[in-house]
C-alpha cells in the first residue's frame, strides 16, 4: 500500500502497539471504546451503524455492542425478496419485524435493504417457473412495493430501492428477469414507485464496485447510471457505496493492491457533483490473502480501512456509515473467499469473543477526524 494518510499510519501504528503487548491501552481508545461509535459519529453529523442477521437478536454480549456502537441498523438478508417471499405465496414478516422491532425498541433508526436486486443468481426459486409476461410481471413488483413499503412506513428512513444492476465484466445493466419480463425501464420505475409510496424516505441505489484495480468498467458503467438517472429525472437521493473491501478477484491478489486513489476520487468527485448524497453502506475489509500473522494483519486491516474511511469521510455528501456486520463470527467472509490456510477471517472490527480490534480504533478515529457536517434527524433525510 502506498500513499496513507498520516493519520492512518498513526492509527495502524497504535494499533500495533497495542497488540505487541505493551501492557496497556491508549487512554484514547478507552475513551472512544466507552462512548461508542455512533456517538463519535453523532458529533460530526454522521451515523454509525450495521448490518444485523435476525440470528444474532438471540446474542445478548453482541447485542450490547450493537446498542452501544450503533445508531442505524440494516437487515443483512431479513427484507431481501428470497426470504420474505422465499415461497410463493403470502410473505413472510417474522424475521424482518423482528429486527425492524429491535431497532425501533432501541431508539435505532432503520435502513431498508433491498426492494429490488436485479440480479437472476438472488431470486427466490420459484419466480423462474411462473411465467411471467410484462403484465404480470408489472401487478407482482407493484403489489410487492406496497407491501413492503405500507409495512414499514414511518420505521425504515432509508431504503435501497434498486441493488447491483451493474454487471462489474461489461459495465453494462444486467439482463434479468426483470428486465425480459417488465422491460428495462424496470429500473427507473422501481425509484419512481418507491417515491410515490414513501415520499419522506431517502431513496438509494447501491452498488459493490470500489478503489480496486479490477473495477474500472463496473465504475463506468456506474457513472453512466447515475448520469441516466439525473437525465431521466427518476427521484434517487443517494448513491450507496457498499465499501467491501479487498473483495476482488482472488486469485490474482496476493495481497492488497495498491488502491486506485486518484482514479477513485475522480469517480466519487462525478458522483456528487450529480448532486447526490452518499451511504458507505456494507463496509468490511477481506484478509483472505494476507499474512497468517494475527497482530500483523489486524494493524495491515485497521490501515487499508482507515485510508478508505479517511477518504470517502472528507466527503460532507457521506452521512451514514454502515459495517456488514460488527464481528468476525457474523461476517459473511467466513464463507466468500476462504484462505488457503484455513484460518478464520479477521474482517470486521471485533473478534469472535468480541473483543475490538484495530479496525475499531481506525475506524473511530476516521469518524473522529471528519468534517462537521449538520447534525440531521431522521426527518431531514
Amino acid at each position: 500500500m502506498i500513499g496513507l494518510t498520516r493519520r492512518t499510519m498513526l492509527a495502524a501504528s497504535a494499533a500495533t502497539t497495542v497488540l505487541g503487548g505493551c501492557g496497556s491501552i491508549p487512554s484514547k481508545h478507552l475513551d472512544q471504546r466507552a462512548i461508542g461509535l455512533n456517538a463519535i459519529a453523532q458529533s460530526r453529523g454522521l451515523r454509525f451503524g450495521t448490518a444485523i442477521n435476525s440470528n444474532a437478536l438471540t446474542d445478548p454480549a453482541y447485542l450490547d455492542i450493537i446498542k452501544r456502537d450503533c445508531g442505524v441498523l440494516v437487515a443483512e438478508n431479513e427484507h431481501k425478496i428470497y426470504v420474505v417471499q422465499g415461497t410463493e405465496g403470502p410473505m413472510q414478516w417474522d424475521r424482518p419485524d423482528a429486527i425492524v422491532d429491535f431497532a425501533n425498541q432501541n431508539n435505532m433508526a432503520m435502513r431498508g435493504h433491498v426492494l429490488l436486486w436485479n440480479r437472476d443468481d438472488f431470486l427466490p426459486g420459484w419466480m423462474p417457473d411462473v411465467g411471467f409476461d410484462q403484465a404480470s410481471m408489472a401487478a407482482y413488483l407493484d403489489r410487492y412495493f406496497t407491501d413492503m413499503a405500507m409495512r414499514y412506513r414511518g420505521r425504515i428512513d432509508s431504503w435501497d430501492v434498486v441493488n447491483e444492476t451493474i454487471d462489474p465484466g461489461t459495465g453494462l445493466p444486467r439482463d434479468t428477469l426483470f428486465t425480459q419480463t417488465f422491460g428495462p425501464d424496470v429500473i427507473d420505475w422501481a425509484f419512481r414507485k418507491a417515491r410515490s409510496l414513501m415520499p419522506d424516505t431517502q431513496l438509494v441505489y447501491n452498488d459493490y464496485m470500489i478503489w480496486e484495480p479490477w473495477n474500472e468498467k463496473h465504475r463506468m458503467g456506474i457513472l453512466k447510471l447515475l448520469e441516466g438517472f439525473r437525465a431521466r429525472d427518476v427521484p434517487i437521493d443517494a448513491f450507496g457505496i457498499q465499501s467491501h473491501l479487498g473483495t476482488g478477484d482472488g486469485d490474482v491478489m496476493e495481497a492488497y493492491p495498491d488502491p486506485q486513489r486518484r482514479e477513485w476520487r475522480d469517480f466519487v468527485d462525478e458522483i456528487v457533483g450529480m448532486d447526490y448524497e452518499l451511504i458507505l453502506s456494507e463496509f468490511d475489509v477481506n484478509d483472505t490473502r494476507i499474512t497468517a500473522d494475527i497482530a500483523k494483519r489486524d494493524a495491515q486491516v485497521a490501515a487499508y480501512g482507515g485510508a478508505f474511511l479517511d477518504m470517502m469521510l472528507d466527503y460532507k455528501e457521506v452521512g451514514d456509515v454502515l459495517a456488514w456486520g460488527m464481528a468476525d463470527h457474523y461476517s459473511w467472509l467466513q464463507t466468500w473467499w476462504p484462505r488457503k490456510d484455513g484460518m478464520r477471517k479477521r474482517a470486521t472490527l471485533y473478534d469472535e469473543d468480541l473483543n475490538p480490534k484495530p479496525l475499531y480504533d481506525a475506524v473511530a478515529n476516521s469518524l473522529r477526524n471528519a468534517p462537521v457536517r449538520p447534525v440531521r434527524s431522521p426527518s431531514a433525510l
